[in-house]
């Protein structure tokens, strides 16, 4: 698909502190189309939380007119900001006073929009949700656009607050887009039961950096400093709403010769637990993004010891591709999603199995599976991920000629 209008919205602003698959996606899609990327308009709850949060004083001085509501990233692509605010209305339990006041939320943040759509002159041009399904639930009635997509990639709706209205708004929202696309089959199942157009493509990852074909990628000097092997690592944020503690504590109690080696913030249970006591187990920290492919490479196994919960069961865990690009041999418990993931990875479903299947993973690496490895998480690229939506785009829009 080329030469297209296309506005994105979502759940994350631009500017959050993290990148995210609304940003790589607008990213990607602006190569050949134009692309406005619309930020969430400032609610009046976190101006009265976070006042003094840098990006809460950025929409005030956008609302006044001190900062711009709009730049260009690349040629194609151009980052909005909505001079209102909107009312936090989540509070609200009864159905209809909620969706009337969200109904005018949506017409502030589309009235914003049309402003930025004219400055660019945007025409006949196609609306990509990812995952907002509370903001924005009018957009499509609002911009008429040509053709509305809805990504659905992370169970949102499980979370408390979403889970008051989005629950019941979801379903709705999904019915009446033309196409939506899902990082799972999980969701995909879901949503064709409210809409036969609904599809498995699979997630986009930059992978850029864990490139080591030319073998440049360095081990940091604190993981080489371990002499202690094999090293069985973790990278990535440790907090217990995602993360098993009695897995981990298990595997470094049942195999005192290996290493188990922890890269990323502690929340405050992880800091008060066990694994501290314990000689084989050692934490090294936060670490930037860009270090992380070295500590990464340094693994003998890497992990992934979720936590089974309803979000992390069917949510898409994209440090799996981040180890995989390596050729990692990497052990992560057997989750409903991770069945994606399971020519590729060892799924143990205990503790116990953990140990066993970490064994195995050390004994059955090797040059031949670690190549396979890294060439099935080659492809879970953005730009895989972006062909995916125009294909189903053009078939149903191509069915919609034909009827």
């Amino acid at each position: 698909m080329e030469n297209q209008d296309i506005i994105c919205f979502g759940l994350q602003p631009w500017d959050l502190e993290i990148a995210f698959t609304l940003k790589y996606t607008a990213i990607e899609m602006s190569k050949k189309n134009r692309v406005l990327f619309l930020n969430p308009p400032l609610h009046r709850g976190d101006l009265i939380r976070n006042p003094d949060h840098p990006r809460v004083v950025n929409r005030k001085a956008v609302l006044k007119g001190k900062e711009p509501d709009m730049f260009q990233y690349n040629d194609n692509l151009w980052v909005f900001t909505p001079k209102t605010m909107i009312e936090s209305i989540n509070w609200i339990p009864f159905a209809a006073l909620h969706d009337s006041l969200n109904k005018i939320n949506d017409k502030r943040f589309a009235k914003e929009a049309k402003r930025a759509i004219e400055r660019l002159g945007f025409k006949n041009y196609i609306l990509f949700d990812d995952n907002s399904m509370l903001i924005g639930y009018y957009m499509k009635e609002l911009l008429k656009p040509r053709f509305s997509i809805y990504l659905l990639r992370d169970a949102v709706t499980l979370v408390s607050y979403h889970a008051r209205h989005g629950s019941r708004l979801e379903p709705k929202l999904i019915n009446k887009s033309d196409l939506m696309v899902a990082n799972s089959d999980f969701f995909a199942n879901y949503g064709k039961q409210y809409n036969k157009h609904s599809y498995m493509i699979g997630q986009g990852c930059d992978l850029s950096i864990y490139n080591d074909k030319d073998g440049s990628i360095e081990v940091p000097e604190d993981l080489k400093a371990i002499d202690k092997k094999p090293i069985i690592g973790y990278v990535g944020a440790l907090t217990t709403i995602r993360l098993d503690i009695d897995v981990l504590v298990h595997i470094a109690k049942q195999r005192p010769d290996w290493t188990l080696v922890l890269v990323g913030p502690e929340d405050e249970v992880f800091k008060q637990s066990e694994l501290h006591h314990l000689d084989n187990v050692i934490f090294l920290g936060r670490k930037e993004p860009s270090e992380l492919p070295g500590y990464i490479k340094g693994f003998d196994v890497a992990l992934n010891p979720q936590i089974v919960n309803p979000i992390t069961d069917v949510n898409y865990p994209l440090k799996i591709d981040e180890y995989l690009a390596l050729g990692k041999a990497t052990v992560a418990t057997k989750t409903t999603f991770m069945d994606y993931f399971k020519d590729y990875v060892y799924l143990p479903s205990t503790k116990e199995e953990y140990v066993e299947m970490i064994d195995k993973a050390l004994k059955e690496d090797n040059g031949q599976v670690q190549k396979e490895r890294i060439e099935y998480a080659s492809t879970h690229s953005w730009e895989n991920f972006v062909k995916k939506i125009y294909d189903y785009t053009k078939m149903i829009e191509a069915e919609k000629k034909e009827q």
